[in-house]
């Protein structure tokens, strides 16, 4: 029997775990009680990394399609078909014939993080598509233009704030998301203990908003709405406090300017909040020492994402809550910190789709998207893809038409540990190694942590499947013209070489793969350690909690906190409109769902007076998403510990929505929108408001072809057909999937 300490990969949190072992067999996962950053905490996830492991679907060797069908090959075989396919199509058609979509666990996978890069430079395409705009792209833009950088995001000092405004997010069950936080239950009970207060806006009562000590259930995407009427009452109230930030903020009076025309009697409508209780949450967190402001999903995926991202760090910045201890605070890692050097001012738009024309942020452009330029002949046609780690025909906006239009690719090549249902239409599957396979670090979440921590995580087993990123620098040498058996050392020896050079410090040639590349990026850092530090401590080392960086983290063309740059304000018109349409649609509607005490033995959201509108057997909703503890996405159903349960697939609907249909729990209903339908069982519950429905996504494995056994028997429907791949947040391209008209029909 043998213990290793792993950090664990399958969310944003970050947790440390204890995992046994019998040989090679996984006998146990409990929470790490001597992590420095989560101190024992395990969640769901976390506890089946064992079964993740040892799941009998998990691919091992690679597929090729022969004759319609995917029949297992060498690695050799695999990438003689790559070497043979894919560098002639480029010949043929040009570098942008080849897309690249990147799923979001690349994100807490150093190997494929950071190797990723050579890929793309090596493809040297324009079509590079992420899981991020479904998710999070338009806070990255928001930061960018406010800040400089488009990972200068900050994040609530949860471990001493005393006041908690949450829009849209729900980190009791996703464990916190653009913010690390290892063990969120236990930071979140601290802010009572130090008699602090929780606030949370949402349309549904989740998790977090029965934790905290009030629930506000506004009508879904009118997060904006209500965040400039909460500004409108600072500037009318003589609110603001700048306090130590007013010498590096531009953009004040502006700001009071568009905030004019949004009291908060002019947004009670279309917010379905009463006026009074937005001018109290406004003065609460004007009085609030010690305050922080923070929206996660549904304020991003939404029409008004932009806009909404935004104002969450407006607020910040005029109550003086930004960059001070307690308050909103920008994050130091020990290795990878975008923000830590002088860059330049951070730009979007650099170039737009060909066939939409939607904008690049971040060196990508939105998967809404795709299947356009799949689909549209001419110049830059995409006709070849790369997935990796990445699941779009679940995850994508009107999902069904992306899967259709993959049909039409002439090439396709996926990396993943399963064959699922976008990997099975692929031409070539190359496998990757389970979590306790590869080594471990979180370049990309410590740069949003709560606290500076650094913990390494070697490889726990050995594995016969090559590391992903050899996997990929081979892919890569095929790409650059090397044939299939491309010296993969050699490329990694540039790749390192290159990154010494930028960081102005040697390699440790003694290193290799992650290793090495995350030694240089310690080494380079602003706390004097290395990676031998790190394997010495296998709980990791505590570098202690944030601290301030303004105006050092800032780098717009002022040098300032740019409140009111020209690239967000630009999109206040549509906003404008979208309140004039609420006026003039429901000038009569009454805004009598206020604030929900948890105090109150009701604890339910009260009717709102506006919610479906039935006819017969059918109503009228707007649709919003939902996170389960048990699941991340579509990539965690083939694990039986995480579909038992509550994590169901349902259509949660108010009571009151479902008296108008005559459904009980349970009854089956169909669910359509302009891009189709689904058919999902009715959960009823006062938890979600009325005129409201909720779908989790990441559901509909009852697809053809794919080897997802337990997902299969527990498939669900998936959302993603319903969501609209022309409903845009405008600035950024990304998908609103919230917020969509649906209708409901009892069969």
């Amino acid at each position: 029997m043998t213990t290793a300490y792993v950090t664990c990969p399958l969310c944003e949190a970050t947790c440390g775990l204890e995992v046994t072992l019998d040989g090679t067999a996984v006998t146990g996962v409990r929470g790490d009680r001597d992590d420095v950053f989560s101190r024992g905490y395990v969640c769901p996830k976390g506890a089946s990394l064992g079964a993740l492991h040892h799941d009998p679907d998990r691919l091992h060797t690679p597929l090729i399609r022969r004759d319609g069908e995917l029949v297992e090959a060498s690695w050799d075989e695999a990438f003689a078909e790559i070497d043979a396919r894919l560098p002639g199509l480029i010949d043929a058609h040009g570098r942008d014939a080849v897309a690249v979509y990147v799923g979001n666990p690349v994100s807490h996978n150093v190997s494929a993080s950071v190797y990723l890069r050579a890929l793309v430079k090596a493809l040297r395409t324009t079509n590079v598509y992420t899981a991020g705009s479904v998710d999070q792209i338009p806070k990255h833009y928001s930061s960018g233009y406010l800040f400089g950088g488009a990972m200068t995001i900050p994040v609530p000092d949860l471990d001493r704030t005393e006041h908690l405004l949450v829009l849209g997010a729900n980190p009791l069950v996703s464990n916190g998301s653009l913010m690390t936080a290892g063990d969120v239950r236990s930071r979140l009970r601290g802010i009572r203990e130090r008699g602090g207060r929780i606030v949370v806006v949402d349309p549904r009562r989740t998790r977090t908003a029965e934790f905290a000590d009030e629930h506000h259930p506004i009508r879904p995407g009118t997060d904006a709405l209500l965040l400039l009427a909460m500004v409108h009452t600072l500037f009318a109230e003589d609110l603001v406090r700048l306090g130590t930030l007013a010498r590096h903020v531009t953009g004040v009076d502006e700001i009071r300017e568009l905030a004019t025309d949004y009291s908060p009697e002019a947004v009670t409508g279309a917010t379905g909040l009463p006026a009074a209780d937005i001018r109290r949450l406004a003065r609460e967190l004007a009085a609030a020492d010690r305050a922080a402001v923070y929206g996660r999903i549904g304020t991003t995926t939404q029409e008004f994402g932009t806009l909404t991202s935004w104002l969450v760090d407006v607020l910040n910045v005029l109550t003086g809550h930004l960059d001070r201890e307690g308050c909103a605070m920008f994050p130091l890692a020990a290795a990878g910190q975008a923000n830590t050097a002088p860059g330049k001012p951070f730009r979007a738009g650099r170039r737009h789709t060909r066939v939409r024309g939607l904008p690049e942020v971040i060196g990508e452009v939105p998967v809404a998207t795709l299947a356009d330029e799949i689909e549209t002949p001419g110049d830059g046609q995409v006709r070849a893809l790369i997935t990796i780690a990445g699941n779009p025909c679940l995850s994508a906006p009107n999902a069904a038409r992306l899967d259709a239009a993959l049909a039409d690719l002439d090439f396709m090549v996926s990396i993943d540990i399963y064959r699922n249902e976008t990997t099975s239409r692929a031409d070539v599957v190359l496998p990757a190694p389970s979590p306790l396979e590869r080594p471990h670090y979180d370049v990309t979440l410590y740069q949003l942590a709560v606290r500076s921590v650094a913990n390494w995580t070697p490889a726990t087993l050995d594995t016969g499947i090559p590391q992903e990123w050899r996997t990929l620098l081979r892919l890569s040498g095929v790409i650059a013209g090397q044939g299939p058996d491309a010296d993969v050392d050699a490329l990694d020896d540039l790749l390192a070489a290159d990154l010494a050079d930028r960081y102005g410090v040697a390699a440790d040639e003694s290193r290799r793969g992650p290793e090495r590349i995350v030694d240089l990026m310690l080494r380079a850092g602003p706390f004097d350690l290395t990676l031998a530090d790190l394997e010495a401590a296998p709980h990791g080392v505590d570098l202690g909690p944030m601290q301030p960086r303004v105006p050092d983290v800032l780098a717009t063309e002022s040098g300032k906190v740019e409140l009111a740059p020209e690239a967000i304000v630009s999109d206040m018109p549509r906003l404008a409109d979208s309140l004039a349409r609420w006026s003039s649609s429901r000038s009569n509607s009454a805004a009598s769902n206020g604030a929900v005490s948890n105090s109150a033995a009701s604890n339910g959201a009260a009717s709102n007076g506006a919610g479906g509108r039935a006819s017969g057997r059918t109503t009228d909703l707007i649709l919003i998403g939902r996170r389960q503890l048990s699941s991340n996405n579509s990539w965690m159903h083939n694990l039986e510990p995480l579909v038992r349960g509550s994590n169901r697939c349902t259509a949660q609907l108010h009571p009151d929505d479902a008296n108008g249909l005559d459904l009980a729990d349970g009854d089956p209903v169909t669910v359509t929108a302009r891009t189709g339908s689904i058919d999902v069982p009715v959960e009823i519950t006062d938890a979600v408001r009325p005129g409201v429905v909720s779908i989790p996504h990441g559901w509909g494995h009852d697809v053809a072809g794919v080897r997802t056994t337990v997902a299969t028997q527990h498939s669900g429907a998936n959302a993603n057909v319903l969501t609209d791949d022309l409903a845009l947040d405008v600035p950024t391209g990304t998908a609103a999937l919230g917020g969509i008209p649906v209708t409901l029909t009892k069969p």
